[in-house]
């Protein structure tokens, strides 16, 4: 599986915001990928030196919309680790956020 492939996005929430203040991003990753492609992957794509990863499935929901109802998506999240000094340029704009 390529780098570009293992990876599919950032998660944008304040979970995600608060633990990239202490160097851990969180990304949506291919449900098939492991945890040694997601450190490939997102050393391959950032440049940075990852320390850890933690890997996490989010079951899916139920959802209604008047008569209608179903589920959501079934998802894998990755909160990567990388070395103290190293960032993520996809997360720098979110420093200035905190504050308010």
């Amino acid at each position: 599986m390529d780098a570009s492939q293992v990876i599919i996005r950032p998660v944008v929430s304040e979970k995600s915001y608060v633990l990239a203040t202490n160097d851990k991003y969180t990304f949506r990753v291919h449900p098939d990928a492991h945890k040694t492609q997601i450190r490939q992957a997102i050393e391959q794509l950032f440049e940075v030196k990852v320390v850890g990863v933690r890997t996490i499935s989010v079951k899916s929901k139920p959802k209604r919309r008047g008569l209608y109802q179903g589920r959501t998506r079934t998802w894998k999240k990755a909160i990567v680790q990388v070395r103290p000094g190293d960032s993520i340029p996809i997360f720098q704009g979110l420093q200035g956020l905190e504050g308010q």
